[in-house]
């Protein structure tokens, strides 16, 4: 093999001079059982990926033009290279020019890849098909040889395969979202069971011996089936890993329909129980863990003796705990009267997961691979051990056949998703009606003949982390819950209500400290969000207190990829990060945080310097919004005060000084971020004027790019230079850099001109008046933001709007092939970072002084010149 993979390199090191370039020329460590695979991005003549598989000794190599796609439509070109030595998988560095490939390299990804097909013939046929397991590509793809004109190119194409990875280019761009080195990121160990997949590839004498091999290794999975667990065959995928001290478990999201691709899900009863995660350890020892972190072991002793009969490998079991009733049903009232009487020999303990066992880390493996695994553990339980079934069927039905059955709804999870500590897209519920946790602020005394209490004043956590009210529950109580519930809450007496606001029933209530949980149904929330026909079902203590907030179903998201790097820093911590921003796209308060420490240094350069005012959606974009003007009392790391100098009379004034700046505002609650149009340097003389575009009803897209190709030829004709930029709602603006000379006055005053000009030429098109009657079939361009204190949203800026859209600059040639004012929004931004400010980058030299273009138009300025 030596001898071989020397011969292959031959054409590698007559391309290099060793004494010049870092790159190596021989070397590399094959791991025992796995092929690795590495791809290097490399900035060389131009732009490319160069994409690496471990085969035969050596790193087959392909160069792709436009890098991986997770789209199947996608078919990118990839063109066979010479081979590379083993020991190019850690190569990152700079190649000076004048070598061969001159040019930056990073290691862009890296993991290891399975063939699905023998890939010896598969590589010589021309038609290799794997799965690659690393940080940024996963799941199945093909590389195909084509026939191509030019012979003197050896041309492939490398294309996704369709699995639950798969995303659309218009929504996920992998290249761009993921642009920077995974090299000091931990490198993924060769799994065990991989060597099966590895030692098949062997041809001639060593055939038999894989086939030996893949006769044990069914014989194992045979045995592990007949309850031998631990012989159990590990799946592809899993990592030789040491087990976490702590687990926390995948939480599911709520969402308001089935998915879109059925097919791609399988679905669990949502159990009406307590989530608990098993830890087996070396010695057997078992302990039993809420997801709250909590140690039920001494709670649950039949559980734990049922655990260890097993005779399980060290590892984590992921379930929940219920009680049956009859017809198969689960009661969690059952359950806590299991608990509260003693009685806990009926609660039986459902699995449904296995994220760490025997020595390997499973989270990276495919769901579908991992219960199988998990079910071939569970081989022969005890009866109070049992595994989850899942159900291959119409979602739709699902849930009619789960609430007529009296359960709480079905659990949806993607067939090839992944462990993640979090709460995920990949797993959802859908639920038979409203229901969830509230916390207990207070009651009400009881009316009548009745005894204990008369409604429980609840409330949610909004994302300030204030107790918000949410309305009073008086049914559901029987005369035994009335009284031990009663009795709970004295013993929690506060002398103040715990809730931000003044609640109806103030006169009348009793407080309480929000540390006890109640469990509600009801129909739905009212427009003041409260809780219609709320019916009482069980008191909680799974969960923290502090962590109950208002659940908002979502529509279902694409498949949940792990990002490899974080723009968050570590020591910037994200309150709520799973609250749903936007419920028509289902984003979150995390993704808006990292959409901000995304495109940080491009919004800098518009922010610094310049007054900022934040708009605020503490509740999400459906709730009120407000502006913050001022630092008040909190304090934001790269949110910085101005000189209160600079406005006599006012408050000082914020700025944006660092990239963090952002990051820290959008963890308080920030969307957008609009700021003045002069700096601190001369805060009294604009810079620059804004004419925002804005449509009145009946207004379509062509018309709007239409008007802004004619504002942009009536600035030109003024001698002005003009750029464009999307707003992120309907409309687009037109930012004008000028020189620093006149006042606010002034340049407002100017500007005005400007656009009744325009209304004057073109009336039947645009209007100078607002107000929607005035603008019905026409267009309004606002100059009114160009006076002193008024503000636009910045570029880069997200849009506290449905759908998320973001402020954009583009070229004008880009302006016809524009499809939507908000083509760009948070979900989709990293599919423009290629661009960036490019559109704009002679911003910075095209301001003009604006007297010769007020001349042009016959303006005065007065006295306005400072």
């Amino acid at each position: 093999m030596a001898r071989k993979s020397s011969s292959a390199l031959k054409r590698y090191k007559q391309k290099r001079d060793f004494s010049i370039t870092p790159e190596p020329a021989e070397g590399g460590e094959s791991f025992e059982g796995a092929l690795q695979f590495v791809v290097q991005k490399h900035w060389a003549t131009r732009l490319h990926y160069d994409f690496r598989l471990e085969l035969e000794g050596t790193m087959k190599s392909w160069a792709v033009p436009k890098g991986p796609s997770y789209d199947p439509h996608d078919k990118r070109m990839a063109v066979h290279v010479e081979d590379h030595p083993i020991s190019y998988n850690q190569f990152e560095g700079e190649i000076p020019k004048g070598q061969y490939g001159g040019g930056k390299v990073i290691i862009w990804d890296r993991g290891y890849w399975v063939p699905i097909e023998d890939p010896r013939k598969g590589y010589a046929k021309g038609q290799l098909k794997f799965r690659l397991y690393g940080h940024k590509l996963h799941g199945a793809w093909a590389l195909i040889r084509i026939k191509s004109r030019d012979r003197k190119q050896n041309v492939w194409l490398l294309i996704k395969e369709k699995d639950d990875y798969v995303r659309p280019a218009t929504d996920y761009s992998v290249v761009d979202e993921m642009p920077d080195s995974v090299a000091k990121l931990k490198t993924v160990k060769p799994p065990g069971g991989i060597a099966v997949a590895k030692n098949a590839t062997n041809t001639g004498r060593a055939k038999g011996k894989a086939k030996a091999k893949g006769k044990a290794a069914a014989k194992s999975a045979r045995s592990g089936r007949r309850g031998a667990a631990g012989a159990a065959a590990l799946p592809p995928g899993a990592v030789r890993r040491a087990m976490p001290a702590e687990l926390k478990p995948v939480l599911a999201t709520l969402v308001d329909k089935p998915p879109a691709v059925p097919d791609d899900w399988v679905y669990e009863v949502k159990f009406d129980g307590y989530r608990i995660l098993a830890r087996i350890d070396v010695r057997g020892g078992v302990r039993l863990i809420t997801r709250n972190g909590n140690d039920w072991t001494a709670k649950l002793a039949h559980l734990v003796k049922a655990i260890q009969s097993m005779k399980l490998k060290p590892g984590w079991l992921d379930g929940e705990i219920v009680v049956l009733k009859e017809g198969g049903s689960t009661s969690f009232q059952l359950l806590q009267n299991a608990f509260e009487s003693s009685r806990t020999a009926d609660i039986v303990y459902y699995v449904f997961d296995i994220p760490y066992y025997d020595g390997y880390d499973l989270t990276r493996v495919p769901l579908g691979e991992r219960r199988a695994f998990l079910e071939s553990v569970l081989a022969s339980p005890p009866p109070a051990i049992r595994f989850s079934a899942t159900f291959d069927a119409d979602p739709a039905e699902l849930v009619t056949s789960a609430c007529k059955l009296g359960l709480e709804g079905i659990i949806g999870k993607r067939k090839d998703s992944t462990y993640s500590s979090r709460r995920s897209p990949d797993w959802i519920k859908l639920k038979c009606g409203h229901r969830q946790e509230f916390v207990i602020g207070g009651w009400t005394d009881p009316k009548g003949s009745r005894s204990g209490l008369g409604s429980l004043l609840l409330g949610v956590h909004d994302d300030e982390g204030k107790l918000v009210y949410a309305g009073k529950v008086g049914s559901g109580f029987n005369e035994t819950s009335l009284e031990t519930i009663s009795e709970r809450l004295r013993k929690l007496a506060a002398d103040e209500s715990p809730f931000s606001v003044r609640v109806p029933e103030a006169r009348h209530a009793h407080w309480v400290k929000p540390k006890l949980l109640a469990e509600v149904t009801f129909s739905e929330w009212t427009h003041d969000g409260h809780l219609r026909h709320p019916v009482f079902h069980a008191l909680r203590s799974d969960k923290p207190a502090k962590k109950i907030v208002r659940e908002e179903p979502v529509a279902p998201m694409g498949p949940d990829v792990e990002e490899p790097q974080s723009t968050i820093p570590a020591r910037l911590k994200v309150s709520h990060p799973d609250r749903v921003v936007d419920p028509s796209t289902g984003i979150t308060k995390i993704q808006v945080v990292r959409y901000y420490g995304l495109i940080g240094e491009l919004m800098l350069p518009f922010l610094k310097g310049r007054p900022v005012s934040l708009v605020k959606a503490p509740q999400g974009i459906k709730k009120p919004t407000f502006f913050q003007k001022h630092l008040e009392n909190s304090k934001m790391e790269g949110v910085e005060q101005l000189d209160p100098k600079l406005t006599p009379g006012d408050p000082a004034y914020l700025e944006i000084a660092k990239p963090i700046g952002l990051i820290a505002a959008a963890q308080m609650n920030t969307i957008e971020f609009h700021t003045w149009n002069s700096t601190k340097k001369k805060i009294e003389q604009p810079d620059r004027m804004v004419f925002d575009l804005d449509p009145g009803e009946g207004i379509r897209w062509p018309t709007m790019q239409q008007a802004a190709e004619l504002m942009h030829g009536f600035l030109k004709e003024l001698g002005l230079n003009a750029f464009l930029k999307t707003s992120g709602g309907k409309g687009l603006h037109v930012v004008v850099p000028i020189k620093p000379q006149y006042d606010w006055d002034t340049v407002k005053a100017f500007s005005e001109a400007i656009v009744v000009r325009m209304a004057q030429t073109l009336p039947q098109l645009f209007v100078a008046r607002s107000g929607p009657k005035n603008r019905v079939g026409r267009i309004f361009i606002d100059y009114l933001r160009n006076g002193r204190g008024a503000t636009t949203a910045e570029a880069w800026s997200a849009r506290a709007r449905p759908g998320m859209g973001i402020s954009v600059p583009v070229a004008w040639s880009e302006l016809a092939g524009l499809k939507s004012s908000d083509q760009w929004t948070v979900a989709n931004a990293h599919t423009r970072l290629a661009v960036g400010n490019a559109p704009w980058k002679d911003y910075a030299r095209s301001a003009k002084p604006v007297t010769a273009a007020m001349k042009r138009l016959g303006f005065d300025p007065g006295g306005g010149r400072k």
